[in-house]
């Protein structure tokens, strides 16, 4: 990929494939809330990958429209109302709020310098307020254009931050210390370890989804008689977990197990469960529209399948099988095959495939 043009999208905030994933900020740390996968990334720092964990999301932290963070709280907007936890690996000590009406809406939320901030995109503008459910000290300000283009906002007690679409320099963060005035500004690239985690990385770390039918193997008859045939046919089947390796290696996940056994299947679920998302999105964020649910996950391996064909004369079969992957890369081999007769792939479209 050489141009911006050629980069395919990250799924920005307003996209209906983002519910549940927000970014948010503390003193010393960043959260990615992955709400689709079950999972949150703390990274200390997003544009060199420093001390990425990977945490559990508690059941009831998930599907929050935003999410915010002090270096106390965490708060989870839900329509008209924030839920405040410490942990959002638990929810021992809930407590639910009503959002002020004026401050009710906004298409992104971010906590930063001691206060909350409701951005309105559709508006270009901004409002900071001291209490979401009291409207305190509310002031509204116009978002200086280097913002404006942001498709996630999040705060820190020093900095106001987005994220941008796939530029000259793939993708970036912008950093400021007022998003009204843009002072003391900067850009920033996304680490590979922490791009690969955001929902439509994974097309940047390891290229797009592809997904064709290849011919595994060729059945001939050359007389001049038809005649039936009963043939096996060995195919590779399920998940190539090695093309996914380098999460194993630069993410700490922590979910509670200290047993090794338990840690490496836990760590399988969770890059199966991000490749079946980017593979379930649409091609403008690097995906293809496959349900892959019934695909088999488990590690590949070699199946027997038996056929019996009657083939007519001096006629060839072709038998297909369906192959997907990432990039250049395949990764996921379908169970399913099929005949023609002839070298062009099949027309139907796969059942896996969304419409």
């Amino acid at each position: 990929m050489s141009a911006a043009s050629d980069y395919p999208e990250i799924v920005p905030k307003s996209a209906s494939e983002a519910k549940g994933i927000d970014f948010c900020g503390t003193k010393h740390r960043f959260y990615i809330i992955r709400s689709d996968v079950g999972v949150y990334m703390r990274c200390e720092d997003i544009h060199a990958g420093k001390d990425i964990k990977i945490h559990r999301l508690s059941e009831a932290c998930r599907w929050g429209d935003h999410y915010l963070a002090t270096d106390s709280f965490f708060y989870i907007i839900k329509g008209d109302e924030y839920r405040r936890v410490t942990d959002l690996r638990k929810d021992d000590d809930g407590v639910v709020y009503s959002l002020h009406c004026n401050c009710r809406g906004g298409s992104s939320y971010y906590s930063a310098f001691g206060n909350w901030y409701i951005v309105f995109a559709n508006r270009g503008t901004y409002r900071r307020v001291s209490n979401m459910n009291k409207d305190e000290d509310a002031v509204e300000y116009k978002i200086h254009q280097a913002f404006q283009d942001g498709i996630y906002y999040w705060g820190t007690n020093d900095y106001v931050y987005c994220l941008k679409q796939a530029g000259k320099w793939g993708v970036t963060y912008h950093r400021s210390t007022n998003m009204n005035l843009n002072k003391y500004c900067g850009d920033f690239s996304v680490h590979e370890s922490v791009l690969k985690f955001i929902p439509g990385g994974i097309a940047h770390t390891h290229g797009k989804v592809f997904g064709y039918w290849k011919d595994v193997t060729r059945l001939q008859n050359d007389s001049d008689t038809a005649i039936e045939l009963e043939k096996t046919i060995k195919k590779t089947v399920g998940f190539d977990r090695s093309t996914m390796s380098s999460i194993e290696l630069e993410w700490s996940i922590e979910m509670g197990i200290s047993e090794e056994v338990g840690i490496k299947a836990q760590i399988s679920e969770l890059i199966e469960a991000l490749c079946k998302v980017q593979y379930s999105l649409k091609e403008t964020f690097g995906g293809k529209m496959v349900n892959t649910e019934q695909c088999k996950w488990s590690d590949i391996t070699k199946e027997d399948e038996n056929v019996k064909l009657k083939i007519p004369p001096n006629t060839k079969l072709y038998v297909w099988q369906f192959q997907m992957g990432f990039g250049k890369k395949k990764n996921l081999f379908s169970c399913d095959t099929a005949i023609t007769y002839g070298k062009t792939p099949p027309e139907e479209t796969l059942k896996y495939f969304m419409h």
